[in-house]
């Protein structure tokens, strides 16, 4: 996007800790993982289920930083897959896990009408059960070991419902919830939990849908999501706009002109426009 860089965000944090990320073989999963890396992380996994994509960023990631950084293979919406996978990130990171990010997803577009109760469940599986799988088996590790950072990759969509993405909508609001009372439940253990928005980021989640020009890059977004994990933010917001719906969306002063703008955004998208 023109005009916007890279957040500058303290690199000195991630040095020397292990970090897993779900969705890490594409787009702000990668990104996350290669600004880890670049900040002196001492080892990274990038877990997906894309097994082309896992082993091509894998090589180019081991030619740059050699044995820091292993690819697993993973369907996170197994949990006997999640478990898995925290357990081999444990044996390879050598006992210490310090970061987990729950980040893989999708969007899920559809007209309600439409949608089975398969669909519904596909959708709760990938964007809500897998982080609730990857935090069971991980928190127990982290309150032996005296702490942790799980990091779960929400949307804007949780907090500004948008017309014809109910599923989004609905799992992305339900993992906030999840990850925000857990947050004060772990408080104690020196487990830091957060919700992270991407923001509107120019990914594959688009599908064959061209982004908005006003659509960031992964590692805009990425940099982003990691100062506020230096900050330990409870709510991290990927870009200005994310800032700007959290904000004001449930402001019962602005209803009148949420009303026009939401309903604005789904006659154009029942016209098959992309509308924001």
């Amino acid at each position: 996007m023109e005009g916007v860089c890279n957040v500058e965000y303290n690199r000195d944090y991630f040095k020397g800790k292990t970090a897993a990320i779900t969705g890490g073989a594409s787009g702000i999963g990668l990104a996350l993982a290669e600004e880890l890396l670049e900040s002196g992380a001492a080892k990274v996994v990038i877990a997906d289920i894309n097994q082309d994509h896992l082993n091509e960023h894998e090589t180019r990631l081991k030619k740059q930083y050699g044995d820091r950084v292993k690819g697993i293979l993973c369907n996170v919406t197994s949990e006997e897959d999640m478990k898995k996978l925290i357990g081999a990130s444990m044996e390879y990171f050598g006992g210490q896990f310090d970061q987990l990010f729950n980040n893989a997803g999708a969007g899920f577009m559809g007209v309600f009408d439409d949608m089975t109760d398969a669909d519904w469940k596909a959708a709760f599986d990938l964007n809500f059960f897998s982080a609730l799988y990857g935090m069971r088996a991980v928190l127990p590790i982290m309150r032996k070991q005296g702490g942790g950072q799980i990091v779960n990759t929400i949307s804007g969509i949780a907090f500004s419902p948008m017309a014809y993405q109910t599923r989004y909508a609905a799992t992305k609001a339900a993992l906030n919830g999840l990850s925000l009372t857990l947050r004060y439940e772990c408080w104690d253990d020196n487990i830091k939990i957060s919700s992270a928005t991407p923001g509107t980021t120019a990914t594959a989640i688009f599908g064959d849908t061209k982004p908005p020009d006003t659509a960031q890059t992964s590692h805009q977004s990425a940099s982003r999501i990691l100062n506020g994990v230096v900050n330990n933010d409870r709510l991290i917001l990927g870009d200005d706009s994310d800032l700007a719906g959290a904000k004001s969306c449930f402001d019962y002063d602005s209803r009148d002109f949420l009303d026009e703008y939401y309903l604005r955004v789904a006659r154009s998208r029942r016209e098959g426009k992309l509308a924001f």
